[in-house]
């Protein structure tokens, strides 16, 4: 999984990674907010889901101490992260604030 998703977000597309659990709540929240956020930003980022407890040496390697934890990666940086439940308004803001 390390490797295929180092892959990933070294893309120079925006990749939104959702750390997420299936036991928790306000990940279940997220769930519908990223499909209309992927909706309305259509190719400008790519969505992927990873869920912590099947992969826990990612969660480890950055740090996931809650979940929902969201980040935003381009070519292998990090631009932005927060846990939470966010809006889809949010999300795409911050968003349209990195895809240049």
């Amino acid at each position: 999984m390390n490797t295929k998703f180092n892959e990933i977000i070294s893309q120079k597309q925006l990749v939104l990674v959702d750390f997420y659990a299936d036991w928790c709540g306000p990940c279940k929240m997220m769930s519908p907010i990223l499909q209309e956020t992927k909706t309305v930003v259509k190719d400008d980022v790519k969505i992927i889901k990873v869920n912590v407890d099947q992969h826990q040496d990612l969660a480890s390697e950055f740090m996931v101490r809650g979940v929902p934890t969201l980040m935003l990666f381009k070519e292998g940086k990090m631009l932005w992260r927060q846990s939470g439940v966010l809006s889809k308004d949010q999300l795409i803001e911050i968003i349209n604030q990195h895809k240049n």
